[in-house]
């Protein structure tokens, strides 16, 4: 049976997501946030020795890293099914350059923009605020709002004549994706400028599966 090692508004609801579409049989353990710090509770470490999530078990396997987990779900529990292109098929190599891609490429900028908005508004005296402050705007102004442009620019254009962002179905390249599109959505906002990446959250949002997985899930909101 698979666990599902589930934290609160984090990377493992794509992965929950995923089982509800291939409709596997799992269970989910629960764990919380630090309401304070928003970092995981030590009991992860249990499960794996760096104490993130996403984790699953399979048995006595246990597998991390959200693209490794959906690889891993897809070869094992995939075959046949529209979301998991076969091995050696061009699909396949477009979705393994998508898992890489969402979180070697796209995640990095948005946890800088996430860490020097924290830095913009951390406590600190009177006289080192603003210091930070001004540290904090010109880093996003120079580097990462450009590069959140980049990114975004590319993938609105991936999806200018196709709903989807291998061939014309679902496939497990658009759940590694849904993540940092989200957070795009949630941190920086896509608006007008991006049509097509916000019809690509309205598809996936609209999904029975998606939708049973933020009931498993519980609640899931990007900050």
């Amino acid at each position: 049976m698979i666990t599902l090692h589930h934290l609160n508004n984090s990377r493992s609801q794509r992965i929950l997501w995923l089982l509800e579409e291939l409709g596997v049989p799992y269970e989910i353990t629960r764990y919380q946030r630090d309401p304070k710090t928003m970092l995981a509770p030590p009991e992860l470490r249990q499960i794996h020795p760096l104490g993130k999530s996403p984790v699953i078990t399979d048995g006595e396997l246990t597998v991390a890293e959200s693209g490794a987990i959906i690889e891993y779900l897809a070869d094992r529990y995939g075959a046949g099914n529209a979301l998991c292109p076969a091995h050696g098929t061009a699909e396949r190599r477009q979705c393994n350059y998508w898992l890489h891609y969402a979180e070697g490429s796209a995640m990095p900028p948005l946890l800088m923009k996430l860490v020097f908005n924290r830095v913009r508004h951390a406590p600190a005296p009177f006289f080192v605020k603003p210091i930070a402050k001004g540290i904090a705007d010109k880093v996003e102004t120079s580097f990462i709002n450009p590069q959140l442009k980049l990114h975004l620019d590319y993938l609105e254009s991936q999806l200018g004549t196709r709903d989807w962002f291998v061939g014309d179905t679902l496939t497990i390249a658009d759940i590694q994706l849904s993540f940092p599109l989200e957070a795009f959505a949630a941190r920086g906002g896509l608006g007008a400028n991006y049509p097509n990446l916000s019809n690509f959250l309205d598809r996936i949002h609209a999904r029975p599966a998606y939708q049973r997985a933020l009931q498993q899930g519980g609640e899931y909101k990007l900050g």
